[in-house]
């Protein structure tokens, strides 16, 4: 099963703009996941779907996404604004006011939850959200479970856009999935970079942005100095590609540009191909 997330869209950055940088930014990458060679089973879109909340571009990204043929399912971020989604995603489930809710998938459920907190950057997750994941967890515990979600409750040491691991909602998460040994992976956004993990037993793995990246600095900040160093930066709309195998989750991640071909298999790499091949036990 091949899995596809984007995150962190921000659809509407360029309010009125209809050839807006971040939709173009947007098809680009869904353009990839069309045409190139690794289409995925589902869509994944981890919030901050829009910049603003507003619903006309929640209109903008249900355009964008109409075109694909696989099943889309999104969570929110802490961008996006809960009763503006839902007014255009109807079909998307919600629970105790929650965008919220359990896919089953061939031997994998995805637990998507959500960690918007509407005023705050960070994440999170109070007790209505850790008793409906701690019911979803008691209901199969058989079969292995991803949870997608906005925030990453790891610190990563990007200072400024950093997750404290003494934060409420991060001792509240960490306790609702303790012992839960069906977790075999959390899929996440929001810090528009690649990033991959150890945390509390499982890995948790952050897709970059369609739109643009942070920048790579793990310098500290100190917020009554201002330094001048880049924050973002333009580098390519980007994706991930999750491959779900019996040896559990594989992550890729790539970029939606176009790509150098420096080699090809022809009849020149045909025996490099074999002989690689050959290694391997029958």
């Amino acid at each position: 099963m091949l899995i596809a997330q984007i995150t962190d869209i921000h659809l509407g950055f360029d309010p009125g703009n209809p050839a807006e940088f971040n939709r173009k930014r947007l098809d680009q990458v869904i353009q990839r996941l069309l045409t190139g060679p690794n289409r995925p089973d589902l869509l994944l879109a981890t919030g901050d779907l829009v910049d603003r909340g507003d619903e006309d571009s929640y209109r903008r990204l249900a355009n964008a996404l109409s075109v694909c043929p696989f099943p889309v399912y999104l969570c929110m971020g802490n961008h996006d604004d809960r009763a503006n989604f839902r007014s255009q995603f109807p079909r998307i489930p919600a629970e105790d006011g929650f965008v919220q809710y359990a896919v089953a998938l061939d031997g994998l459920r995805l637990l998507i939850i959500d960690t918007l907190d509407p005023g705050r950057h960070g994440g999170a997750f109070c007790e209505a959200r850790a008793a409906w994941l701690s019911a979803r967890l008691d209901e199969d515990q058989a079969t292995p479970a991803i949870i997608v979600m906005h925030h990453p409750p790891v610190e990563v040491g990007i200072d400024w856009m950093n997750t404290h691991a003494d934060e409420p909602w991060v001792r509240r998460f960490a306790q609702t999935i303790a012992g839960r040994h069906q977790v075999q992976a959390l899929i996440c956004g929001h810090l528009h970079r690649a990033i991959v993990a150890p945390w509390r037993g499982t890995t948790v793995t952050i897709c970059p942005s369609t739109a643009p990246q942070v920048a790579l600095d793990l310098s500290p900040i100190d917020p009554d100095v201002p330094d001048n160093r880049p924050m973002i930066i333009a580098d390519a709309p980007a994706y991930a590609l999750h491959s779900w195998t019996e040896n559990g989750l594989v992550s890729f991640f790539e970029t939606a540009d176009e790509h150098v071909m420096l080699a090809k298999f022809d009849a020149t790499m045909q025996p490099l191909v074999k002989s690689l091949i050959a290694e391997r036990p029958a």
